[in-house]
């Protein structure tokens, strides 16, 4: 039994690190007026709600358990044929091919499979390795027909990077070739240009260039299949709004997961009616405020490293059971990315608006897939844009939330394997009718 003086220790220092996040991040939003007050009585009071983990499980013990499952989960370890591509302000665009019949180093799905594992982990194993094969089974039946085959290209949502996916790479690789890049100031891309001088805001538009010009490096010919998530469906879209001529040439099918055409400066984000109408007007403030004291806030990041993991599982899974190796990858994915990242990004999402540009994809297969749970893009934007594509698969996952991918990944992959399919089919048809 936890003896009475040690919990009265770590009530103390719950309390004592509520005050000085509250004020460490009130400091850094000083410059947003009153921002920085609401920001700091947030931080305070969202620390005392982890204090009855902290009362019964110590910093050290919290410490090693991030550890282990950063040690135990292979996530993120999969590595391609690296490239680079130049986007128009001179940022450097880091993508990575796996090529038909390539098995690069790193470890697929929710573990390595070894043939002589006993229990559930091996089981386990041994059922993801069953799976993989039947899908790439069903990816080389459908490619197999068609010439040139297509390249599946990811893009990555916000706060992401390449590796979020993870399970979809580890699923397609060898059976066909996919691109997977990261977008500017994020993952292994270099910092934007545009951004450190000052000379242009990010916008969607932008992102929509960048990835024309990954496109341009990595699959100069050929038939696409686009995949986002996110920010990187909003990249999608705005690639569609500025280079029709291009998609209808080159783009053979899409796939939208968990993302929006428009209307984010609606979204709840699961607060009350008053409570998300705050959020919109403090956030950009308060995020710029942030990002000019951008040490400061890491360090109180990595302070705060419980509540950080509280928000991240809230926001990124749907589900209460999701596996903590799984969650403790989203968390290592997003704390990545700098605070002063984040708040340029962050104004883009208000002004985003792309529905027009959705019927460049009306010609094509398509897949548009949400968690029902999301409360970063809800699922009924995922509905509207089926609505404006309406011979797209349109597939909403019960307790799933915005990490659908991580969460859900055998039904992602099922999926994009189906949308693959649909593609070579209809690619088939049109040589026939030609």
């Amino acid at each position: 039994m936890t003896d009475g003086r040690e919990i009265a220790a770590h009530a103390v220092e719950t309390v004592e690190t509520a005050a000085e996040t509250a004020g460490n991040w009130a400091r850094a939003g000083r410059q947003a007026g009153i921002a920085g007050l609401a920001i700091g009585v947030v931080a305070a009071g969202a620390a005392a709600g982890v204090a009855m983990e902290r009362l019964t499980v110590g910093r050290g013990m919290r410490r090693r358990a991030r550890l282990a499952l950063d040690a135990a989960g292979p996530y993120g370890t999969l590595r391609g044929t690296p490239g680079t591509a130049l986007a128009e302000d001179g940022t450097e665009l880091y993508y990575e091919v796996d090529e038909v019949g390539e098995r690069k180093a790193g470890k697929g799905g929710r573990g390595a499979v070894n043939g002589s594992a006993g229990g559930r982990a091996g089981k386990e194993a041994r059922a993801a390795q069953d799976a993989r094969s039947g899908l790439h089974k069903r990816l080389r039946a459908a490619l197999g027909r068609r010439s040139p085959e297509p390249t599946v290209v990811f893009s990555h949502g916000y706060c992401l990077g390449q590796d979020s996916w993870h399970f979809q790479r580890a699923a397609l690789r060898g059976a066909v070739r996919t691109v997977h890049w990261d977008q500017r100031s994020h993952g292994r891309s270099g910092r934007g240009h545009g951004q450190l001088d000052g000379s242009e805001p990010v916008t969607i538009d932008l992102l929509g260039r960048d990835l024309k010009a990954v496109l341009d490096a990595a699959v100069p010919e050929g038939p696409i299949v686009l995949v986002g998530h996110s920010m990187g469906g909003m990249t999608v879209m705005a690639l569609a709004d500025q280079f029709p001529e291009y998609v209808a040439e080159r783009v053979a099918g899409v796939a939208l997961i968990g993302t929006s055409a428009g209307r984010l400066s609606e979204v709840g984000f699961g607060l009350p009616s008053m409570g998300s109408k705050a959020f919109h007007w403090l956030a950009p403030g308060v995020l710029r405020a942030l990002g000019r004291q951008s040490e400061l806030v890491e360090r109180g990041r990595r302070a705060t490293a419980d509540l950080f993991a509280g928000l991240v599982k809230r926001y990124s899974f749907g589900s209460p059971d999701v596996d903590p190796a799984v969650a403790r990858f989203g968390e290592r994915l997003i704390e990545a990315t700098p605070i002063d990242v984040v708040a340029e990004f962050f104004p883009a999402f208000a002004v985003h608006d792309k529905t027009e540009a959705l019927v460049a994809y009306d010609a094509v297969p398509a897949l548009v897939l949400a968690g029902e749970k999301d409360l970063i893009t809800p699922a009924e934007h995922s509905r509207t844009i089926a609505e404006v594509l309406p011979a797209a698969e349109l597939v909403c996952v019960p307790e799933a939330g915005h990490l659908v991918m991580l969460e859900r990944p055998e039904l992602v992959n099922e999926h994009l394997v189906a949308l693959v399919e649909r593609v070579c089919a209809a690619r088939g048809s049109r040589s026939a009718r030609a």
